[in-house]
């Protein structure tokens, strides 16, 4: 469904931050797609193989724990960044100017925060897994095949700090617009009304062609 939210760009150095930094987080996400991708695959191949030769593909909950963190996590910036994530539009969309930037500055300060935390813990998480005197780097294993968990446990702190680089720049762009008092800020989601969401959904529906 398309977003509520829409983002704006023009010739600024910050805007040209973000749409580069755009195509990495694009990129993450569709790693996050093809890992779902796979997981249907290996669903396939499992069921198949139980069904008709009495022999399921061995580990599939192994590789499903090694997947998760691609699915949940690698997303997470890219949603960010075209505002898909849950937001309190109802409340939000009836502020402007300077205090709804000052409101979203003060918001994303406080994800931010979290985020560094979860960068933290999630990397020290980590770093008790990998041990590069251990057989295959790993302290620990999965309880099937034994399949080293430390790569799964890496993608967290990994996907957490580009989430935080993307609220960083949204921290520069609130605030920018805070100082200027812009009426059209580039770099972050801007909420939009009814009837605009409503056709932008219908064109995603429909195709542009049509």
């Amino acid at each position: 469904m398309a977003s509520a939210t829409s983002v704006l760009t023009d010739s600024s150095t910050l805007s040209k931050i973000d749409t580069q930094f755009y195509k990495l987080e694009k990129a993450l996400a569709l790693v996050s797609g093809l890992a779902v991708f796979s997981l249907m695959l290996l669903a396939v191949f499992s069921v198949a193989g139980r069904n008709f030769f009495n022999s399921p593909l061995p580990g599939y909950v192994d590789w499903i724990e090694q997947a998760m963190p691609l699915i949940a996590f690698m997303g997470a910036s890219y949603v960010m960044r075209d505002g898909g994530h849950i937001r309190m539009d109802i409340l939000v969309g009836q502020l402007k100017g300077r205090v709804l930037y000052l409101v979203e500055f003060i918001t994303t300060s406080a994800v931010l925060f979290l985020m560094v935390l979860l960068v933290w813990g999630t990397w020290a998480h980590f770093d008790r897994s990998f041990d590069f005197g251990s057989p295959m780097w790993s302290r620990d294993s999965s309880m099937d095949i034994a399949l080293p968990l430390w790569p799964a446990k890496l993608l967290a702190p990994v996907a957490f700090s580009v989430l935080c680089v993307r609220l960083v720049l949204q921290l520069c762009a609130f605030a920018k617009a805070f100082v200027t008092n812009a009426t059209t800020p580039v770099a972050v989601p801007l909420v939009i009304d009814a009837a605009t969401q409503a056709a932008m959904e219908a064109e995603h529906v429909s195709g542009h062609d049509s």
